[in-house]
C-alpha cells in the first residue's frame, strides 16, 4: 500500500446489489486490517448537503465568543455544545488543542424516556439562533448515520457475519456529529501544541469530510507520519477502538493528528458513530483464536465511551460525568 490511503468505490451499495457488497467487503476488510483508514468514494451523502454544513460551521465560529459560549460543552453537557478553543487535549502530554469545535448528537424530543430518565450521552442539543443551521446539521448527521449502516454491512460480511448484524446496535447510536475549526497555528503555539494531538478515535468508525486545507497526518507501525490529503468529495473514513475492541483486534484503530501549518484556516467536518447505549460490545465470533481468551472483557457502549471521554475532557475530570 505504500504510504497512500486507499480509495474505495461504494456504489451500489445504497442499493443492496450483492457483489457491491461483497467488492467493498473485501476492500474495507483489508484496509481495516492494515492501516484502519481508507477513503470512499460514491457514498451518496449529496455534495449540496457537505457545502451547505460547511457554509454553517464558518457562519458558527464566526459569532462572537459569549454567544458561542452560550451553548459550551460544559453548560449542555452530555458531550453536545461548543467547545472553546484549546478547550480538549487530544494527547494530554503534548498541551491543549489549537481547535475549536461544535457537537450534536442523536436528537429526541424532550419528552422522550431516556431524557428523562437521565440516561448518560441522552440529552438536548444546544442550538445558535438561526434556525437553517439545526435544519442542516440534522439533515446531515441522518445522511453519515445512513452511510454508517451501510459501511457496517460490509464489515459484517468481511467479518464472516450477517449483512444485518450490526443493524439493531447501531439503531439508536451514541454518534456525534463534530463541526471544526482550526485557526492558522499561533506563532505563540507552546512546544507540541498542534491542531488535534495525537489519539485515536473512541467509536466504531469515523466520517470525516474535510475543506482543501490538509493537515491531517496517520501514523505508520514503524511509527513514521504519513499525510492523508484531501480528495475531492470522498470521505476518509477510520476504525475506532470501540469496533477495534469489538473486533478482538482483527480490525486496528490507528493514531493520528492534525498538524495546520498551511498558515490558512481550516476547517472539517467529523461524524463518529458510536454504537447503541446498551450495545453490548463483546469479542465477536469467529475473532478469538482457538484456546485463546478474548482481549477485552465485555463492556457497553454506554460505560465505554464514559470512561474515554472523562480522559479528554478537564470539565468532566472535575466531576461533570454528563
Amino acid at each position: 500500500m505504500g504510504d497512500n490511503l486507499p480509495v474505495i468505490d461504494l456504489s451500489g451499495l445504497a442499493e443492496g446489489d450483492g457483489r457491491a457488497l461483497r467488492r467493498v467487503a473485501e476492500a474495507v476488510g483489508a484496509a481495516c486490517r492494515s492501516i484502519g483508514f481508507f477513503y470512499v468514494t460514491g457514498h451518496g451523502v449529496p455534495g449540496r448537503l457537505i457545502a451547505d454544513t460547511f457554509a454553517q460551521a464558518h457562519a458558527f465560529f464566526a459569532l462572537p465568543e459569549p454567544e458561542k459560549r452560550r451553548i459550551a460543552i460544559d453548560r449542555i453537557g452530555n458531550n453536545r455544545g461548543y467547545v472553546p478553543f484549546k478547550g480538549e487535549s487530544l494527547d494530554p502530554t503534548r498541551g491543549a488543542d489549537l481547535k475549536e469545535a461544535f457537537n450534536i448528537g442523536l436528537e429526541l424530543p424532550p419528552d422522550h424516556p431516556d431524557i428523562l430518565a437521565g440516561r448518560p450521552f441522552r440529552g438536548l442539543n444546544g442550538w445558535p439562533a438561526d434556525p437553517a443551521f439545526r435544519t442542516t446539521l440534522l439533515a446531515y448527521f441522518e445522511a453519515c448515520q445512513s452511510l454508517g449502516a451501510r459501511l457496517h454491512r460490509a464489515f459484517a460480511t468481511d467479518l464472516g457475519l450477517a449483512p444485518d448484524f450490526f443493524d439493531a446496535r447501531i439503531d439508536r447510536p451514541l454518534s456525534t456529529l463534530r463541526l471544526l475549526h482550526y485557526p492558522p497555528q499561533p506563532a505563540s503555539a507552546g512546544p507540541g501544541e498542534i491542531g488535534a494531538g495525537e489519539h485515536t478515535d473512541y467509536g466504531n468508525i469515523t466520517l470525516l469530510m474535510t475543506d482543501a486545507v490538509g493537515g491531517l497526518q496517520v501514523k505508520r507501525r514503524d511509527g513514521g507520519w504519513i499525510d492523508a490529503p484531501p480528495v475531492p468529495g470522498a470521505f476518509v473514513v477510520n476504525i475506532g477502538d470501540c469496533l477495534m475492541r469489538w473486533t478482538n483486534d482483527v480490525y486496528v484503530s490507528t493514531p493520528h493528528r492534525v498538524v495546520n501549518a498551511s498558515g490558512r484556516e481550516r476547517y472539517s467536518i467529523a461524524y463518529f458513530l458510536d454504537p447503541n447505549p446498551d450495545a453490548l460490545v463483546a469479542a465477536l465470533p469467529g475473532t478469538v483464536p482457538e484456546g485463546s481468551p478474548p482481549r477485552y472483557a465485555p463492556v457497553t457502549a454506554a460505560a465505554y465511551l464514559t470512561e474515554r471521554l472523562d480522559a479528554t475532557y478537564a470539565f468532566r475530570r472535575a466531576g461533570d460525568g454528563s
